[in-house]
């Protein structure tokens, strides 16, 4: 899935879209909530609540406010090998990504896009001016988004060719 994900990113260029380079995340989040999950959770309660929401990442955070990390099924994989018998007395910090990398109601897609590409992620939470923890966006929503996108414009174009003019 990843890999067909960043190849509908990729294949598209982006600054030939004009409703890609314009289009805002705040269109991609509407009424979107974010799950969050505390620093000192068990992994076993991080995999509980992942399962439990059906998502892929939790937005670490202890006021559910500010962003101390994120952590995703991936860094529960990756946190398996040589560790599995440790695995179940780890806590979500032992495994948490601390950089993370954000954006704002205001980034456009195609700005999401890229960034999600260069630094292959697949969660990016959303802040507000204030660094303020509103939203999540999802490497799945950026592509729901742009087949949304191409599937109109590939509409717009059916009905141009049909009018003849």
């Amino acid at each position: 899935m990843e890999s067909i994900a960043f190849a509908l990113l990729q294949e598209h260029d982006v600054s030939t879209s004009r409703e890609g380079a314009t289009m805002k995340i705040s269109s991609i989040i509407s009424g979107k909530r974010v799950e969050t999950i505390s620093a000192s959770a068990s992994i076993h309660d991080l995999v509980n609540t992942l399962n439990s929401h059906h998502i892929g990442a939790l937005v670490v955070s202890s006021d559910g406010k500010r962003i101390d990390g994120i952590v995703s099924e991936r860094d529960v994989v990756r946190a398996m090998p040589g560790k599995l018998d440790q695995l179940i007395g780890m806590h979500v910090r032992d495994i948490m990504t601390v950089e993370v990398h954000t954006c704002t109601p205001d980034t456009t897609v195609a700005e999401l896009m890229k960034m999600m590409t260069e630094h292959r992620i697949r969660h990016v939470p959303v802040v507000d001016g204030e660094g303020v923890l509103i939203s999540i966006v999802s490497i799945g929503d950026v592509v729901k988004n742009r087949v949304g996108e191409m599937e109109s414009e590939n509409q717009a174009l059916r009905d141009y060719v049909a009018t003849g003019a």
